[in-house]
């Protein structure tokens, strides 16, 4: 008896990592856009359609610190050219995302240009991203 539940709950086991990986490979997170630092934040960059295409595409940044634990109470601001205007990205509660669509011009290669703002601090990241042909 004992040895069908090992292998009921090692069959468990192995179909829960076999859908994560599944799941991993068709999510966003493989965008392979490097992440950047602001001061001692992590920040990360998904797109969605990932690759992005030219138009549209919804922004996806991560603000995490050295811990691991969300960076919040930032205000992220995208813009997708050096002509366009910035736009402020919502943030997701106080999880540390912060999620805005953006249009980029039609082109092989576009930067997202990222705004954060905490308090009197303020920078700009660019992400280089290679659109969808």
């Amino acid at each position: 008896m004992m040895n069908k539940r090992v292998s009921v709950n090692t069959a468990k086991a192995v179909g829960a990592a076999l859908l994560a990986v599944l799941l991993s490979a068709c999510s966003g997170a493989a965008d392979n856009i490097p992440p950047q630092k602001w001061q001692n934040l992590d920040v990360r960059v998904e797109t969605r359609p990932s690759p992005p295409r030219t138009g549209m595409n919804e922004i996806l940044v991560m603000v995490t610190d050295e811990r691991g634990r969300p960076g919040y109470n930032l205000l992220v601001s995208l813009r997708g050219s050096d002509e366009d205007r910035w736009v402020q990205a919502i943030e997701d509660g106080q999880v540390g995302v912060y999620r805005r669509a953006v249009a980029f011009p039609p082109g092989a290669k576009a930067v997202l240009q990222i705004q954060i703002k905490r308090g009197n601090e303020e920078s700009e990241l660019r992400f280089p991203l290679q659109m969808q042909p």
